[in-house]
């Protein structure tokens, strides 16, 4: 008998793709967007196990392995990062047809997600609750609502995951339309447990020996002066956590006014020295420029901007 060599073991093709397989992909594209399984409990709403399974059979399904998970940490293999971005292509497309059909009825209906930083519900002139209001009056539509860092929502708004972000500009962003919508002033704040908190002949110098707390986020060029002037000991990537350690007493730290003077009118916080250590940080509304048409997102953005 002949001596058979060379053989090579082939992968099984998809032959169709079922309703079962785009969940599966969700679920795939959820937990690298969370960056593994555990973080996208919260996001999925279910539990590990059931990530696990569902994650083991698309892997059976594709007959693929997607990627690593273990004491090492969560890690996307290259045939997983291929299949990530075929993912995003087969939403993105999902997406277009569901939006061209919906446009048929004559009637704005379809899903919104928007992205949103932190701890802006407090500003004032915040148009976004409104314009969401209108939009809800206006059309049948489901609002899905993701509170990220700046970084997250560009990166998101940019591989198509959200229709709309709201972020502070910073830089110019390549690929990225941008609406400026308004914007916040920062000041310096102590708290009641504060040495500077009594105090009524404050100078800059006094100021500055203290301990502060940066944010660790990208910040507007007006910002950098005053942070590198600041004897910074402690960082955190989002507003709340700056207040948790200024509340301490331990530490001085910016925050935008309308997200502190909930401690200032209960006499927690004060202003320090407030016409010297101040800036103002831009907000505005980003979408993908060469985002496929979609009615409810640009009818949104004309309501964000008509307010």
């Amino acid at each position: 008998m002949a001596k058979v060599t060379g053989l090579t073991t082939k992968k099984r093709s998809l032959s169709t793709v079922t309703d079962y397989d785009i969940r599966l992909l969700r679920v795939f594209r959820a937990v690298v967007e969370s960056g593994g399984f555990s973080n996208a409990e919260v996001a999925l709403n279910v539990s590990r196990s059931a990530i696990s399974i569902s994650m083991s059979d698309l892997e059976k399904r594709l007959d693929l392995r997607l990627c690593q998970r273990g004491r090492a940490g969560f890690a996307l293999t290259d045939d997983g990062k291929s299949v990530y971005e075929a993912t995003l292509q087969l939403m993105s497309a999902l997406e277009t047809f569901k939006t061209q059909a919906n446009t048929l009825h004559h009637q704005l209906r379809g899903e919104l997600s928007i992205g949103i930083s932190d701890n802006l519900v407090t500003l004032n002139h915040m148009t976004v609750t409104t314009a969401l209001k209108k939009l809800k009056q206006q059309a049948d539509v489901a609002v899905q609502i993701r509170m990220s860092p700046p970084e997250e929502i560009e990166k998101a708004v940019n591989n198509g995951s959200l229709h709309v972000g709201l972020v502070p500009k910073i830089r110019e962003l390549k690929g990225i339309q941008s609406i400026e919508l308004y914007s916040e002033t920062s000041y310096l704040y102590c708290t009641q447990e504060h040495p500077l908190f009594h105090e009524s002949g404050l100078t800059e110098d006094m100021v500055l020996q203290y301990d502060a707390v940066a944010s660790a986020s990208a910040k507007p060029l007006d910002s950098l002066l005053h942070y590198r002037e600041l004897h910074t000991t402690a960082t955190s990537n989002d507003r709340e956590g700056v207040a948790f350690l200024i509340l301490t007493g331990e530490y001085i730290g910016f925050l935008p006014d309308h997200f502190a003077q909930q401690w200032v009118d209960r006499g927690q916080m004060r202003q320090l020295l407030p016409e010297v250590f101040q800036y103002h940080t831009p907000y505005h509304v980003i979408t993908k420029e060469a985002a496929v048409s979609n009615p409810l997102r640009d009818h949104f953005i004309v309501l964000l901007k008509d307010i």
